[in-house]
């Protein structure tokens, strides 16, 4: 299976609840107030996000009278959307190396698991990943990430499990640097029931790694689960505030049918999305290209 189908076969349960209403909503009836409102529900059900949904309504409403059958309204809503989206913006290593990235979010979104894909990406391109298990809180997670750094055949900087993990990144910096690494990928913990004092460990973290190269961390990814839907959103808001957000990294794609929630990251925060998640296998990691996205959610 190509990269495309494995995309469109993630996407298959948010086709479901978007694709399928707006060719009920739309078929053989013209656009009015009711097919309209039928569509924002549609839109807002997938968690496309009320701005988001009002304003391609809006533009639909304005532009009804030269769309003259369903093809055409359904091209128009696809080309709204993927307009919402804007140009890709893959995350790719730039500057003087070794580019860091500083991977964020909470327990249980899949964050280990995208920094040991990510990591594997690189690896296979060449370059030289070092990567630091700063989630001291969980031993597992020290665990987990050692066996990615296995499978990935890239290096790995690891302290005793409670240990200060800013000192873990510190010394995964130091490293890098001195054996000349292209990539350093951080781990951290998640623990948002805690939101103040994880929020204070993040801030020590990157100050940390600022210390060590003054341009670091050139990405701060925020991993992020799909199918919590709007608690997504207002998890990218808390740690954007934090920490300042530059790339999103969205999760189990293909067990939700919530996965407009890219809309209603981009429109309302101004964040790329960067990677999207459909599946458990390395590849299912892919890059996010918008009209690729909307492609797969209606054809």
């Amino acid at each position: 299976m190509g990269l495309f189908e494995n995309l469109k076969s993630g996407l298959q349960k948010t086709r479901g609840v978007l694709n399928t209403p707006i060719e009920d909503i739309f078929s053989g009836r013209k656009i009015d107030d009711d097919t309209l409102e039928e569509l924002e529900e549609a839109l807002i059900k997938a968690d496309v996000g009320v701005k988001a949904s009002m304003e391609i309504v809006e533009h639909l409403r304005e532009n009804a009278s030269r769309l003259k059958d369903f093809s055409s309204v359904k091209e128009f809503i696809k080309a709204e959307m993927a307009g919402l989206l804007g140009a890709p913006s893959p995350l790719v290593a730039f500057g003087e190396p070794p580019f860091v990235i500083l991977t964020i979010g909470v327990n249980g979104v899949g964050k280990t698991t995208t920094i040991g894909k990510i990591a594997s990406k690189f690896a296979s391109e060449g370059l030289r990943v070092v990567l630091a298990a700063s989630d001291t809180f969980r031993a597992a997670a020290i665990e987990q990430l050692g066996i990615w750094a296995e499978r990935a055949g890239v290096e790995l900087v690891k302290h005793q499990s409670g240990s200060d993990p800013a000192a873990v990144a510190f010394d995964a910096m130091e490293a890098a640097k001195a054996r000349g690494a292209d990539v350093v990928i951080v781990d951290t913990a998640g623990r948002l029931h805690t939101k103040d004092n994880l929020m204070e460990e993040l801030k020590k973290i990157s100050r940390v790694i600022t210390r060590s190269m003054p341009e670091a961390p050139q990405e701060v990814l925020l991993v992020l689960d799909a199918t919590t839907g709007q608690n997504a959103l207002r998890q990218a808001e808390i740690f954007s505030k934090a920490v300042g957000v530059t790339g999103i990294a969205l999760t189990k794609l293909d067990g939700t049918a919530k996965g407009g929630i890219v809309f209603a990251i981009r429109r309302e925060l101004g964040i790329p999305v960067r990677l999207i998640g459909v599946g458990e296998a390395v590849d299912d990691l892919q890059e996010f290209r918008p009209e690729e996205f909307v492609h797969a959610l209606f054809d």
